[in-house]
Formats: structure tokens, C-alpha cells, sequence
């Protein structure tokens, strides 16, 4: 009787034995051709999940596919192990964030290891490691040294109650997204890299990266916003404070000048502050402005509000025309000059602005002439067009205009035209203790000084106490006093810790070398760099990838690498989905349910506890805070590490989501066992089966390019389609071939399987070392084609022929077919139409 195969029984022993025989460790020294496969690190919340699988999964096929066609793969394992996460863990918990982190790597690992992934363990890192961070630190004075670091006064998100900076991520509907605190806008010292320095190469470098996705060019190219605009004076009329008699702004858009109506600045303008000192009413506005926080999509949403100053401003291109000056809440100090000009016609907030405080509303860009008259209603008009109502720019296109403006401003003196960039340099401050310390000591002599690398890592203290909110380093009676190292006299250490997208910024660098004396070693890291397949989440499309980006350039300018782009070729999987289940209890609350909860029946759903009705609801990411999450280690016990790698390649194109099924792993499991059975043993018959033999080297080709492509669902369906044709070819030495040349092509998908047949047919070795097998370029040419056999023009046959078969012969095929001489009934056709290589036509 067929054997079935034991996913239980031979994964643990393949897995043993690769980790024994060093499978997977990448060498330095190969002479071998070096591919790096790397997916985005994940963060040790404690478990993986199907999000995790799938994107492994992929790299691994990709991985063991490169070892087989004879490269030196470098295919890492680490966790980007700092964070919020941790901390909260040790507020609700009572933990040490460092043993939380370090429970849920090893339960991680674990899972990880269970599904069998192609990964260099040896050289696994987790960025909470003074091993690690020590180095970080290290690249940072170095970043410090060359003028890529400084320190400056930043507006930031402060949550009042946990006393802590809030990244605008973390501010949801004006509050703390842990405490629920209002969230106030607070001036705090904070550390910036100057990353904008690098924006037009950031920008520029996109050009060249062939194998990025382009929407995630796109994204990156919108968030550096490189733009042409004009920066412009207006002119101050009133009881102005003395020096404050010019107002400089900057707009993108100065083709709509003639449609403004209001000036604007921030409640911190210096302008502002200096108003507010003589009038209560303008500096109780300014404290309200100060207590929200300063997420874009905050100041975008909130009402827009504003005081009028009783100031007003000079149109630069009519003396006799001015505009009111109000402070606005809408408008931040760190963005541009810390003022603007609104034009309610053509921007929405400008808009709701203008109809609260009763401002002219002027239509001055119309989509043809004929329209210039069109009002404005509820919307703001962002359409393209033409310049109306402006005097000496109507008619003329947005862009005609914009040089126009820019042009007469430069002529007679009162603007310039500049490049300007939304991209702002990057603040790595943190309140927070769970990450990397700024290796900075503050000196009341000496200013901020550099911590001596001699004396690095800087090591985060484990006695510290999350019982009262803030960052437990300024409380620590110790830690954070030391002598300056220039004079030795009283000092400080920095106690904000760097935002972890730095720890994830050069990750990457040190997987491809570890050295413990320093970060890296430049020779031995660019013969890795940079990565050649990186896999991950659209989710970091933006800012991981930017300043992994920025980092790579910094350590090009700091001389400690050559390598400008850390990512040749980029890859985002799509997600995991599933369905959701929930309820709403009698407060009107959701209740979300998780899928093991909910028993499916034949008109919805079940929740097992109660046996009462659930809602279905729509198929969705998985995420925790619905519950639509589905475990791998359930799964993996039922159905084998490979059922669930091959459903994960199986049936969706790998950048659209893929939805969980039962039926879908099910289905997975089965196709696992048949090809079980497909490469038993067999005696070996003589002769030769030439349509098997194509097939099966069109399949090896096929998989291979589907492979590279990352096409995997293409490759799985190559696949089933030779397991198709060796099940219903017949015995021969030809289907034994087939047969275990099946065993090496599934062997990226399903590598224990694969093992395991390799060694019941005796062939020495891991199949995990074996080549690719090769490819006769004669049997990927079609040398036979089909023949359709038409009579008066309908399809009633179909024969296959020799490629090239000349004329007589194909018309003496097609009169001998049964189906043609049962029709034609005798008679000789009145004339035959053939056209070589794809039809017989016979006319009777």
C-alpha cells in the first residue's frame, strides 16, 4: 500500500540535520557568486503570524533556489527589538521590558525554526543587544563628527500624562494614543540627522532602481516633494512692533496670488509672540494653538480657527489692495517661514477658513476660460486650468503663471524663486527608555560633548522602575551623571534614546558583517551590498525605506562605505486576510471575535461559547485588534510545515493579498501527499517518452523564471501541471527521471518533503545542496504544432504535425481524418486553403 507522508516525523529530523551540516551558513570566502535574499526584520511581539509565514516564505523559495543554481546566499534572521511595545509590556505587566523582548524572540525563533526556513542563524542579531546598539552608537558619533548631527529647539506632540513625545502616528484624534491625554504641541531640545542634505540624491537615486515596485518611487518621490515656488515679502501696515515690519512667505502656488485674501502666521511666530505680549486675548489663543499636537493630519482635521491681529498686509502686485493678518492654528511654525497666504477659491482649508470669518472667496483657476465665472461653493476647486480674474496672468496655463509671478517678483525685488523640499530632517529623539541612548554627555562648560568610542557601548541601566509616567533614565539617581571627558568637570548624559527606524537603517550592513570591533567591515559588507532581493510590507514604502536609504548615503559620505542604494531589488508581498467576526453588546460596543471562536454554518456563523448568531463580517487584514489573526502553530501541528509554505505560494500572484481558507491549506495537504506518491520508487522501464521529456524541461525553465520573478503562483502552477502530466504518462525510464527531477524543483517550496524522498531513493547528500536541474534548449522548442482541420469554415478536427510540414502533406492529414471523411460523405472537396503551421481548410 501507498506510503503516506509524516510531516511530523521528518521535519524536526531534516531541520536537525541542516542545522548539524551548517546548511545554511553563508560564507564570506566563497568564490561563488553572492546573493543577499533578505525580509524586513519583524518585531518580538511574541508571536509570528501568517503575514510573517507568507513573507518568509517567499524569500525562503527565493533563497534555496539561488543556493541551487550555484550562488553564495546570505539569507538572515534578526528582530528589530526596541520600541514602545516593550515598555508597555512593563507598565501593564510588571516586566523588565529586556525579559519581555527576550521571551518573545525565543518563542519566535521557534516558530520560526518549526517551518523550516534557509536561514544563517549564526549570525542573528536583535537590535536591544549592547552588541549591537554599541556599534549604532559608534555610527553616530561618526554621523556627529562630520556635521550630520545637531541639536535644536522642535515642536513635538507631548503627552501630558505618560510625559512623553509622541511621533504623529501616535496621535490619534488630538490624544495620546496609550493615555487618551489631550495631546499638547511643546517646544523640546531635540537631535536631528540632516537628512535633507541628501534630498536631491534621495530623489535622484529613484531613477536608477529598476527592480523597485513604482508605486513605492512614487510614494518616496511625494514624501522628498521637491517643488519650484516663490518666497515673497508683504509689506505690514499698523501698530506693527518695532522690526517686525516685513512678513516673509512661501508658496507653491504663487499663479494664485491675485485670489488671496488672508495672511496667516503660527502662534509661535516671533510676530505672534511679540503681538501676544501686548494683547491677553491673542496669547490665551496662542496657549489653546499650543495644546494640540502637531500631526499633519491633526492640524488638517481640527477646526481651523484663528484671531485677527488687526494687522494687514500689502499685496505685492497692487499697494492699493491689502488682507487681513490673522494667527491661525493651522499653521505651524517648523513648516516653511511659519506663515502663508490663503486662497479659499483653490485649497479646502483655506476655505473653511475664509466662510468662518466671512472672507472673500475668489475663483482665479478655471478648467477652460468659458468657466471663469463658475462660484464656489462647499468644495475648493484643485482642478488644473487657466489663470482667471488676475489681471495680467489670464489666460495663461498654472505653470505659465507660476514663472510669470516668480519672474515680475525677481524683476522688482520683493520675492526670489527657489526650490523648496517637504522632506524635513530627522528626528531621532525619544523620551523613552527601551532604546538606543544618544551617546551624548552635556557639559555646563563644554556644551554637548561626544561619549569617548573607547567608552562605548553606552549600556542602558536594568535597575529602573516604570511606576511613575516619563523616561525612567532622567529619574535614575545614577546613570545618567558622569565627568565631561573634555574637562572632566560635572556632567550629564543625554537621557533621549534614538528613534528605532535608526536601529533598522543599517541592520542590513551588519548581517553581512559582524566584526566586534566596530560596526562593520567595509570590504567584507560591500561584497554582500548592496541587498539583491529585500521583501516586506508596503506599510514601509515611506520612511523605513527612506532612511535606510539616507543612512546608506551618510556612511558613503563618512568614508566607512562605498554603496549609495542598500536595496537593488524591492518586493512588497501583499497581506494575509480573513474574515471577520463581531457582535455589539448592549452599550453599543463591537465585540470582535477570533476565528477558532466562531463555529460557520450554512447561513453565517456561531460563537461556540454562547451558540448564539455572530455577524460575518468583511474579509481584512489580519490584525489583533480584530482577532482575525490565525496562529501558524495550530496549523503547523495538524498539517506539516510544508502544506502551509506550499498554500502560502499557492493560487493569489504574491503582491495581492491572500485570503486564509480551510479549504485552501486542505487543499495544500493534499497536493503535499500526492506529490509523496508521485516520487516513490519505481523500477525503471526502457524507452523514452519524448512528450514527458518536454514537458518536464519546459517545467524546470518555467519554474526557474517564475522563481526569479517572484512569480510563485505561476511556478505552482507549473508545477501541478507536470505532476499532472507524469501521473498520466506511462512507465518509463523517462517518468522516473521526471519523477525525481520533481523532488529537486519542489525542494524551495517544500523542502522537507523533498528531503525526505531524496533519501528513500538513496541519493546522497541533502537535496539543500543539490543543483537545479538543468535544461536541454532542444526540447523547449516547439517541434510539433497543432493543426485546426476546418470544413466550409467550422472547426471539426484538430491533428498535430512536424513544425514546418509542407502543404501537400497537411492536406493529405487532414482528408485522412475520420471526422472530415464521415462529413464529406465521399465527395472530393471543391478546393483546399492551407496555411502552414495552424489550418486546413477544405471547401466541399
Amino acid at each position: 500500500m501507498t506510503s503516506r507522508f509524516n510531516p511530523h516525523a521528518a521535519e524536526p529530523r531534516w531541520q536537525a540535520a541542516w542545522e548539524e551540516a551548517g546548511s545554511f551558513r553563508a560564507n564570506d570566502a566563497s568564490p561563488k557568486p553572492k546573493s543577499y535574499v533578505l525580509e524586513m526584520f519583524p518585531y518580538p511581539s511574541g508571536r509570528i503570524h501568517m503575514g510573517h509565514v507568507r513573507n518568509y516564505t517567499m524569500g525562503d523559495v527565493l533563497a534555496r533556489f539561488r543556493r541551487m543554481t550555484g550562488h553564495e546566499v546570505l539569507h538572515p534572521m534578526g528582530w528589530d527589538a526596541f520600541g514602545m511595545p516593550a515598555e508597555n509590556a512593563a507598565m501593564e505587566k510588571k516586566v523588565h521590558p529586556g525579559d519581555w523582548t527576550r521571551q518573545n524572540i525565543a518563542a519566535m525563533r521557534a516558530q520560526l525554526k518549526r517551518l523550516g526556513f534557509a536561514l544563517d542563524w549564526s549570525r542573528e542579531l536583535a537590535t536591544c543587544e549592547p552588541d549591537y546598539y554599541g556599534h549604532e552608537q559608534a555610527l553616530f558619533l561618526d554621523l556627529f563628527k562630520h556635521g550630520l548631527v545637531y541639536r535644536k529647539e522642535s515642536a513635538v506632540n507631548w503627552d501630558p500624562v505618560d510625559m512623553t513625545v509622541l511621533a504623529n502616528e501616535q496621535v490619534i484624534d488630538g490624544r495620546g494614543w496609550r493615555s487618551g491625554a489631550l495631546v499638547e504641541r511643546r517646544k523640546l531640545s531635540q537631535w536631528f540627522l540632516r537628512i535633507t542634505d541628501f534630498a536631491d540624491e534621495l530623489l535622484d537615486g529613484l531613477k536608477g532602481l529598476d527592480h523597485w515596485p513604482d508605486k513605492v518611487k512614487l510614494m518616496q518621490e511625494n514624501w522628498i516633494g521637491r517643488s519650484r515656488g516663490l518666497r515673497f515679502r508683504f509689506a505690514i501696515t499698523g501698530d506693527v512692533p518695532a522690526g517686525q515690519d516685513m512678513l516673509e512667505v512661501f508658496t507653491t502656488r504663487p499663479d494664485t496670488i491675485f485670489g488671496a485674501s488672508f495672511a496667516a502666521i503660527a502662534a509661535d511666530h516671533p510676530l505672534a509672540l511679540a503681538l501676544a505680549e501686548r494683547d491677553a486675548a491673542l496669547a490665551t489663543f496662542a496657549d489653546e494653538c499650543r495644546r494640540t499636537g502637531t500631526a499633519a493630519a491633526e492640524v488638517e482635521t481640527q477646526e481651523k480657527r484663528g484671531y485677527d491681529t488687526g494687522l494687514r498686509v500689502v499685496h505685492p502686485l497692487d499697494p492699493e489692495w491689502t488682507l487681513p493678518l490673522f494667527v491661525a492654528n493651522f499653521v505651524l511654525m517648523d513648516y516653511g517661514t511659519g506663515a502663508v497666504f490663503g486662497v479659499p477659491g483653490h485649497d479646502q482649508r483655506d476655505l473653511d477658513f475664509a466662510r468662518k470669518y466671512q472672507l472673500p472667496v475668489t475663483r482665479v483657476v478655471a478648467t477652460t476660460a468659458d468657466t471663469a465665472d463658475e462660484p464656489i461653493h462647499d468644495e475648493a476647486d484643485t482642478r488644473d486650468g487657466v489663470i482667471v480674474h488676475s489681471r495680467f496672468l489670464d489666460g495663461l496655463k498654472v505653470e505659465e503663471a507660476k514663472a510669470a509671478v516668480i519672474a515680475r517678483a525677481e524683476a522688482d525685488g520683493w520675492g526670489q524663486g527657489t526650490t523648496v523640499w517637504r522632506l524635513r530632517d530627522w528626528g531621532v529623539s525619544r523620551q523613552r527608555y527601551w532604546g538606543t541612548p544618544i551617546p551624548i554627555i552635556h557639559c555646563d562648560s563644554c556644551g554637548a560633548v561626544p561619549v569617548p568610542k573607547d567608552q562605548l557601548p553606552v549600556v542602558l541601566p536594568e535597575d529602573v522602575s516604570f511606576d511613575v509616567p516619563g523616561n525612567p533614565l532622567d529619574r535614575h539617581p545614577t546613570w545618567k551623571h558622569v565627568p565631561c571627558p573634555s574637562c572632566g568637570k560635572d556632567a550629564r548624559r543625554e537621557t533621549d534614546t534614538l528613534d528605532t527606524f535608526v536601529d533598522s537603517s543599517w541592520y542590513f550592513i551588519r548581517f553581512a558583517s559582524q566584526p566586534d570591533d566596530r560596526p562593520f567591515d567595509r570590504a567584507v559588507a560591500e561584497q554582500w551590498l548592496p541587498v539583491g532581493q529585500y521583501i516586506g510590507g508596503v506599510e514601509h514604502a515611506i520612511l523605513h525605506l527612506l532612511y535606510a536609504r539616507f543612512w546608506t548615503r551618510a556612511l558613503r559620505r563618512t568614508g566607512l562605505l562605498d554603496i549609495a542604494e542598500p536595496f537593488s531589488g524591492l518586493f512588497t508581498q501583499g497581506m494575509v486576510t480573513h474574515e471577520t467576526y463581531f457582535d455589539t453588546d448592549e452599550a453599543g460596543r463591537t465585540l470582535w471575535y477570533a476565528p477558532e471562536e466562531v463555529e460557520r454554518t450554512s447561513d453565517g456563523a456561531i460563537a461556540r461559547s454562547s451558540g448564539l448568531p455572530v455577524t460575518v463580517g468583511r474579509v481584512e487584514k489580519m490584525s489583533k485588534s480584530k482577532k482575525n489573526t490565525v496562529d501558524p502553530g495550530p496549523i503547523v501541528d495538524q498539517y506539516g510545515a510544508d502544506a502551509v509554505r506550499w498554500f502560502m505560494l499557492s493560487d493569489s500572484p504574491p503582491e495581492r493579498d491572500l485570503p486564509w481558507s480551510e479549504a485552501g491549506i486542505e487543499g495544500a495537504w493534499r497536493f503535499v501527499q500526492r506529490l509523496w506518491r508521485l516520487t516513490e520508487a519505481n523500477d525503471a522501464p526502457e524507452g523514452e517518452d519524448k512528450d514527458l521529456a518536454r514537458k518536464l524541461h519546459r517545467a524546470v525553465a518555467g519554474v526557474a523564471a517564475d522563481v526569479e520573478a517572484l512569480s510563485f503562483n505561476k511556478a505552482v502552477a507549473k508545477i501541478y501541471e507536470l505532476a499532472n502530466a507524469i501521473e498520466k504518462a506511462a512507465p518509463s525510464a523517462t517518468r522516473t527521471g521526471a519523477a525525481e527531477t520533481l523532488i529537486r524543483i519542489v525542494a524551495p517550496m517544500v523542502p522537507h518533503l523533498a528531503e525526505e524522498a531524496w533519501a528513500r531513493l538513496g541519493r546522497e547528500g541533502l537535496v539543500a545542496d543539490a543543483s537545479w536541474p538543468e535544461v536541454d534548449p532542444a526540447l523547449l522548442v516547439d517541434d510539433e504544432v497543432t493543426i485546426a482541420i476546418q470544413v466550409n469554415g467550422k472547426l471539426r478536427d484538430t491533428i498535430m504535425a512536424p513544425k514546418g510540414t509542407d502543404r501537400p502533406t497537411l492536406e493529405a492529414l487532414a482528408l485522412g481524418s475520420d471526422k472530415v471523411l464521415r462529413l464529406l460523405e465521399g465527395r472530393t472537396p471543391k478546393k483546399v486553403v492551407v496555411v502552414p503551421d495552424r489550418l486546413v481548410n477544405l471547401v466541399a
